[in-house]
């Protein structure tokens, strides 16, 4: 006669804790971004002094030196290293913005004055952003990238909804002056961060340095030549094209025809911001999907429903309710498509390869907010929402129809 043995349940192992660098390394690049985020704020405020067009023409001073350098800065980063490129730029801003402050004190805030500081924030960016997209890969083991990068997703939206309010405060308080010493302040927190941090560089061997703009153009080859990498930006022009321009412009249009309040845009925005940070909290603690293209997919999808309700709302809160949809489905997107980029490219190119995504991204958020705000004008709100929402919807079903992405 057999006797049982007893069983125990083996515990589930303990997920493996993101690494401390990284967490040092991102505590310091998020108190940049709440110090850049409300200086943003007193420049705009500053700017909308001087009327439309030259609020206007601040805004294009930031984005076009960054549309047109930052594939250079892309290979300047995968040369010199991320952290030399980021340790520069963070000096930059450190210099100009306490020369900001110091020049707006004595003289006031001419519009010569907000223009320059622009074009320096977007001559800076051009070099930074691709260098601290790379720090990711850089600092955390692929298995726990797509949880990094969540955290840093929810980090960077905290960062923007906290330096609305504190931007107008340090305004009310002290002016663009104050706004900028705040901003000194925090690149001097990233200096700090900076110099304690340590991640893996790899450069591109000497035989193939051959100057920095064919450095540059071996990164977009090499993208666009990677079945993979070629769909993650084909999916990032998309998303930034359908989705980005759904809450800050046809958003408050909506709001305005539909006769709400000022308070209603806010809420509607604030519903979307909701829904970026409660997916990107969940993936942060529980992980991200393991097919990460199905997940980029469905993000589309969740995120092409979300608009759509938007589009058709009648009250106030569904209007509220289709804008968390869609804040969810573009954190879920987000956080299962940066893994995929990240992992993706060589570790000789990452830099360049954010660098590309990054003007991607740009390019077709100019062009799409132009041509949406024209057919809002002509056609109402509701029309060129309505196209966004079936825009990210075929975008999503191409998506989890290709094969290289369904089985990434």
């Amino acid at each position: 006669m057999s006797t049982a043995v007893p069983t125990t349940a083996v515990p589930a192992p303990p997920r493996a804790a993101l690494p401390g660098p990284y967490l040092f390394w991102l505590a310091g690049t998020q108190a940049g971004l709440l110090g850049d985020a409300a200086l943003y704020v007193a420049l705009g405020w500053a700017a909308s002094a001087h009327g439309g067009g030259a609020a206007g023409l601040v805004l294009t001073a930031v984005t076009v030196p960054r549309t047109a350098l930052v594939l250079l800065g892309g290979a300047v980063a995968d040369r010199f290293g991320a952290r030399r490129v980021m340790l520069a730029a963070a000096a930059v801003m450190l210099v100009a913005t306490v020369a900001l402050a110091l020049v707006a004190g004595v003289r006031g805030t001419p519009l010569w004055l907000l223009v320059a500081a622009a074009a320096v924030i977007g001559t800076v960016d051009a070099f930074h952003l691709p260098a601290s997209g790379s720090m990711p890969s850089r600092l955390v083991p692929a298995d726990r990238l797509p949880r990094a990068l969540a955290l840093r997703q929810a980090g960077g939206q905290t960062a923007v909804l906290l330096g609305a309010p504190l931007g107008g405060a340090l305004v009310a308080a002290g002016g663009l002056p104050g706004a900028a010493v705040a901003d000194a302040a925090s690149f001097g927190v990233v200096l700090l961060v900076l110099l304690r941090v340590r991640p893996r560089e790899v450069g591109p061997s000497p035989a193939a340095r051959a100057g920095l703009l064919r450095e540059a153009a071996s990164g977009v080859r090499l993208a666009l030549g990677d079945p993979l990498l070629r769909a993650a930006l084909l999916l990032t022009g998309a998303a930034a094209g359908a989705l980005l321009p759904v809450v800050s412009l046809l958003g408050p249009l909506l709001v305005r025809e539909h006769g709400w309040t000022a308070d209603t845009a806010g809420l509607v925005t604030g519903g979307q911001a909701a829904g970026v940070l409660a997916v990107a909290g969940l993936v942060a603690w529980r992980g991200g999907l393991r097919r990460a293209g199905v997940g980029a997919a469905a993000g589309l999808c969740a995120a092409s429903a979300g608009t759509a309700l938007l589009a058709s709302a009648g009250g106030v809160a569904v209007a509220v309710a289709g804008s968390v949809v869609a804040g969810a489905g573009s954190g879920l997107f987000a956080c299962h498509l940066g893994p995929l980029v990240l992992t993706g490219a060589p570790s000789s190119h990452l830099a360049r390869v954010q660098a590309l995504l990054t003007l991607v991204q740009s390019v077709a958020l100019v062009l799409s907010t132009g041509l949406l705000g024209l057919l809002a004008d002509a056609a109402g709100a509701a029309v060129p929402t309505f196209l966004c929402a079936l825009a990210t919807a075929v975008a999503g079903l191409a998506a989890l129809a290709a094969r290289t992405l369904r089985r990434a």
